[in-house]
């Protein structure tokens, strides 16, 4: 037979409690979720929705592959893998006998060129004395010929006079031969006086023929000592090239040279890599780039050391990554996809503090960009 239960009171106040302890839950669950929506629509609205943010990001640095300009055996390796270097340490030496010795041979044959070049000026010195010696020579054939062609004037007149009196048998036969005598000879002189200014005149010709030719010879020497010089700077710079030194301050990698092994021009043989100059690259997408501007601010966060830093937009490439590809892609076909294209963005990072890790490159990165003063 039932019996009817009467409730436990103490049980009805006990889930009344627990019922009012979940009611406060929840309310005070929503209030802090409104709380945090809230903070987040303030936070969004002010600083959020400004924010461009990629993780196809790295650090990069313009590293530069050292090689040889001349070839040669190496003979000596200054530096060890991972080194730190300065612009102007010595990396490589090859061996430089032989270098030495093209330098010898070069700075011989200047000296030839030059001695050679002395010796021309001197017989161009030696060819204005003829010059002047000549000018001379004309001068005193003229007067000659001036001389002799008045004694021929005299000649002329006492054998018109001597003809005269011989016509009134005023004069000896004797003296009639003796004045048409004098006449031939003082003819005969001015001619030779004429035939030796003549000859004066075209010796000087051919001194000017023989200048000509000095002169020419006088460029050639100068010419064939231009071509000792550059020899000689050619053997200089080929001797400074065996020594290959930093061209800038970095670390050394990739360092492939060895002692005694034989090196061609262009052979990469060890890089320098600007640790110091290193920035970061970080892929956009085109729908990101509507805001961005050279000069705004960039925060970005290294995967290595989850630590961040500060930097700055450089510039924008012209291009797509595809569009600089090995092998462009060709859209002109029948199965096109569209897909998002990333632009590489150039960030400039603001010197650290004293102590703070060291950026390598190849590091991944994460960058914010704030685009609010350009909005």
């Amino acid at each position: 037979m039932n019996q009817a239960v009467s409730p436990d009171p103490q049980l009805d106040s006990s889930a009344l409690r627990a019922r009012r302890r979940q009611r406060v839950l929840r309310l005070g669950l929503a209030g802090s979720l409104s709380v945090v929506l809230a903070a987040y629509g303030i936070y969004w609205w002010q600083a959020g929705r400004f924010l461009e943010q990629t993780d196809d990001a790295y650090v990069r640095a313009d590293w530069a592959p050292i090689s040889a300009r001349v070839s040669g055996y190496v003979a000596e390796v200054t530096v060890t893998d991972n080194a730190t270097v300065k612009a102007g340490d010595l990396l490589v030496r090859l061996d430089a006998r032989d270098f030495h010795d093209h330098l010898r041979k070069a700075q011989a044959r200047l000296a030839v060129s030059e001695a050679a070049l002395q010796v021309q000026r001197l017989r161009l010195r030696t060819f204005v004395a003829e010059q002047n010696e000549q000018v001379q020579a004309i001068a005193r054939a003229d007067a000659e010929r001036g001389g002799s062609r008045g004694e021929a004037q005299r000649a002329e007149a006492d054998w018109q006079r001597y003809q005269r009196l011989a016509q009134w048998q005023a004069t000896s036969l004797q003296r009639m031969e003796q004045a048409r005598a004098t006449r031939i000879q003082a003819n005969a002189l001015q001619r030779a006086a004429d035939a030796e200014l003549a000859r004066q005149h075209a010796h000087k010709e051919v001194l000017a023929q023989r200048g000509r030719q000095l002169e020419a010879e006088l460029a050639q020497r100068q010419a064939d000592l231009d071509q000792a010089r550059a020899e000689v700077a050619l053997a200089s710079s080929a001797l400074a090239d065996t020594e290959i030194r930093a061209p800038f301050d970095g670390v050394v990698g990739q360092r492939k040279v060895r002692q005694q092994q034989y090196v061609t021009p262009g052979l990469p043989l060890l890089a320098v890599v600007p640790v110091a100059q290193a920035y970061v690259v970080a892929n956009f997408k085109e729908t990101q780039l509507a805001h961005l501007q050279p000069g705004q601010p960039v925060r970005l966060e290294v995967d290595t050391f989850g630590e961040h830093w500060q930097g700055t937009v450089d510039s924008v490439s012209p291009g797509s990554g595809a569009v600089f590809a090995l092998l462009p892609p060709d859209n002109a076909t029948g199965n096109f996809t569209k897909i998002v294209q990333r632009f590489p963005v150039r960030i400039r990072l603001q010197p650290n503090a004293e102590g703070a890790p060291r950026l390598l490159p190849g590091m991944s990165v994460i960058a914010t960009v704030d685009t609010r003063h350009e909005r």
